[in-house]
């Protein structure tokens, strides 16, 4: 995620830089904070789905979505996700449907656990055994594949349908349930009695037993049929109701264009310090997600046009409407956009496919800049930081968002004349997307490195900025887990400012060629995997003989 201030679009002199962080530091204080969703519109929205209640389910029909997954052989099949099943075959949610007991929305603001970061590195990833798969404390659970068909309302506000997600245990310790986060519920929670529902709403569970939800309404527990063994994969599924707030946020709206930052439901992450159900926090994001697949079927009116991470393509639907798949692999969140938007493609020298998408009113200058910029940033990262690998990039502009946010293979971008953030959340796909952390428990790994990858691809001057950098408390850590940082919004711009400046000083220690080296090997090491702060010291300290000891000290990295 990204500030709501102007970010250059082309070279700059540092004083640029300078005057961002002084920003930053005004919208902290003001309560906004750094948050990608928008200080220009109140605290950032959550990110996920919503919905009014739960539809019937019966003969694999989702909710108001005429033909459910189970009878359409949804998104995988049909967009020919090669040897994989596709929703229809794999989900089958015609036969599951109906069998639970609904999750409803449920009281209870139950307490998450588990606040550190997790994973194991470059195993994590589908396709690839869990490094510590054999461990009591391996992240589990993983290799998830999420079907999913929901059926979008006339302007693109409500969606619902079915989602089937299957998963395997990679720990050595029988799992007894799985967790799904409801990131959609966290802005507003589980709603008020005779009022409004939770904007996500999970029903007709079938593959477990779902209790009530917990962490204001951001977390349901499922509890499995019987304990999963080591290597062993079962499923669950259930209906989804998603309705889109009335906010313009990350989850939300803006004119006739509707956000949908993690609407889905997706599984938590369990290993060493058990589950984590860290809260939701407005300012910046608690997000932490272990890589899968999805295979996801949207139905919408032909009139709108609909961005989505993955590989995209339509087919006609019913009357007036139109059918949008999406593969998507390997990646850790689905997001999606709807709006009468105008479009345009083009494919970079490095061959990744960027589809932008503007709404009315976004300036034709801001548009065009920010295409060049996404263009040239996602191939020049993939120089640096190893090879794209989702072939696809969609650019979602308007001209009113804050700032920015970043989904896998799809960006949100608050576009102005002078373009917008899409650099920063371009490098995004690497440093959260690719190389994934626990966004809660350190988020400096994420937003640091791609304001570092931002501002060296924009070419500021940041030999020198750490010098610049003002610590308002010795004891504070820029290594400090969202915890903190809730309580002390005034200082959260230190994870876009005296982070990036850190990186920048060990520059300037190791040398630039080292430090390249060290960025690639690293996201090399850790691609489609969970890295911690630990990762990254070790990793630094492995090429160069000189004690960096002193040096994160001094940088507050501890």
């Amino acid at each position: 995620m990204s500030p709501s201030v102007v970010w250059p679009s082309s070279s700059g002199p540092r004083r640029r830089l300078l005057v961002c962080v002084a920003l930053l530091a005004v919208l902290a204080a003001l309560g906004g904070g750094a948050g990608e969703a928008g200080a220009a519109s109140g605290p950032a929205a959550g990110v996920a789905g919503a919905g009014a209640g739960g539809a019937g389910a019966g003969a694999g029909a989702g909710p108001g979505a005429g033909a459910g997954a189970g009878a359409e052989a949804g998104a995988g099949a049909e967009a020919g996700a090669g040897a994989e099943a596709g929703a229809g075959a794999e989900a089958g949610t015609g036969a599951e449907a109906g069998t639970g007991t609904g999750a409803g929305t449920g009281t209870g603001a139950g307490t998450g656990t588990g606040a550190g970061a997790a994973g194991t590195g470059a195993g994590a990833g589908p396709g690839a055994e869990a490094g510590a798969g054999a461990e009591a404390g391996a992240a589990t659970p993983e290799r998830a594949r999420y079907d999913v068909s929901l059926r979008s309302d006339a302007d693109g506000g409500h969606w619902s349908g079915r989602e089937r997600v299957s998963f395997r245990n990679a720990s050595s310790a029988p799992l007894r349930e799985v967790y799904l986060r409801l990131w959609g519920n966290g802005e507003d929670g589980c709603g008020t009695p005779g009022g409004p529902a939770s904007p996500v709403v999970v029903s007709h569970v079938a593959g477990g037993t779902p209790e009530p939800p917990t962490v204001d309404c951001t977390a349901l527990r499922v509890v499995l049929p019987e304990p999963l063994a080591h290597g062993e994969r079962t499923s669950v599924a259930f209906d989804v109701s998603v309705a889109v707030p009335d906010r313009n946020a990350r989850f939300g709206r803006e004119g006739a264009t509707r956000f949908l930052g993690n609407a889905l439901p997706v599984l938590a992450v369990h290993d060493a310090k058990g589950w984590h159900l860290d809260p939701y926090v407005a300012l910046g994001e608690s997000f932490y997600a272990l890589a899968g697949d999805f295979r996801v079927r949207l139905d919408h009116p032909t009139a709108l046009k609909v961005p989505a991470t993955g590989r995209t393509r339509t087919l006609p639907g019913g009357p007036g409407r139109t059918v949008t798949l999406s593969v998507a692999d390997r990646v850790r969140d689905f997001a999606w956009a709807a709006g009468p938007f105008r479009t345009a493609a083009e494919t970079t020298p490095g061959g990744v496919l960027v589809r932008s998408y503007w709404a009315s009113g976004t300036p034709d200058e801001g548009v065009r800049l920010t295409r060049a910029d996404a263009v040239a940033s996602v191939d020049r990262f993939g120089e640096e930081f190893g090879r794209y690998p989702y072939g696809e990039l969609d650019v979602v502009m308007t001209p009113e968002f804050g700032g920015g946010m970043e989904y896998p293979g799809l960006v949100l971008i608050g576009t102005t004349e002078e373009g917008g953030a899409v650099v920063h959340e371009v490098a995004h796909q690497w440093w959260y997307g690719i190389v994934g952390n626990d966004e809660y428990d350190a988020p400096w790994l994420d937003e640091s490195f791609a304001q570092y990858a931002n501002a060296r691809f924009q070419g500021w001057d940041m030999r020198d900025c750490w010098s610049d950098v003002y610590w308002p408390d010795d004891g504070a850590e820029l290594t400090a887990s969202m915890a903190y940082w809730s309580q002390h919004r005034n200082e959260y711009h230190l994870v876009y400012t005296a982070g990036p400046c850190a990186l920048a000083d060990l520059e300037n220690t190791l040398g630039a060629g080292t430090m390249a080296r060290l960025l690639r090997q690293y996201a090399r090491d850790h691609r489609y995997g969970v890295s911690t702060t630990e990762d990254f010291v070790r990793a630094a300290q492995s090429l160069t003989d000189v004690d960096l000891g002193p040096f994160w000290k001094a940088h507050h990295i501890r």
